[in-house]
């Protein structure tokens, strides 16, 4: 859990905010907190979203059981969703690799160049040529 409390701290650096949203009370939250060794460990906002407004703004609910999905929603500065990812209820998200997404959304609109897969910072971008598609 150092680990996702490193990449907070990077995503403050990003001039990112990060907010946790789930169905679950604040009660819920406060306990979740309390108990898990990992939960005691998050740096940002946790918002209860006990009405599901929020849910169902983005489309992350589940209406069978009215649970969110696990989704991860980039929003720009601008208010327009930049990234919307939907995980799989068996599967974690990997922060790591949401940190190198948000990187590579900035680097992208800071350059003007495309990340290509298995992008890092640090390495080049890509010209964006709709010449070039398929053959990169």
């Amino acid at each position: 859990m150092a680990a996702v409390a490193a990449i907070y701290s990077e995503l403050q650096d990003l001039n990112t905010e990060v907010l946790a949203i789930s169905t679950d009370s604040v009660y819920a939250h406060k306990i979740f907190k309390e108990i898990s060794p990992s939960a005691r460990q998050v740096q940002y906002p946790l918002v209860s979203d006990r009405n599901q407004l929020i849910s169902r703004a983005y489309r992350t609910i589940d209406e069978q059981n009215g649970a969110a999905f696990r989704t991860t929603v980039i929003v720009d500065p601008e208010g327009t969703i930049v990234s919307k990812i939907t995980y799989p209820r068996e599967v974690g998200r990997n922060s790591q690799e949401l940190l190198r997404l948000i990187q590579g959304i900035q680097f992208g609109r800071e350059t003007g160049l495309g990340v290509p897969g298995d992008w890092v910072p640090g390495m080049p971008g890509i010209p964006r040529r709709p010449e070039d598609i398929g053959r990169i």
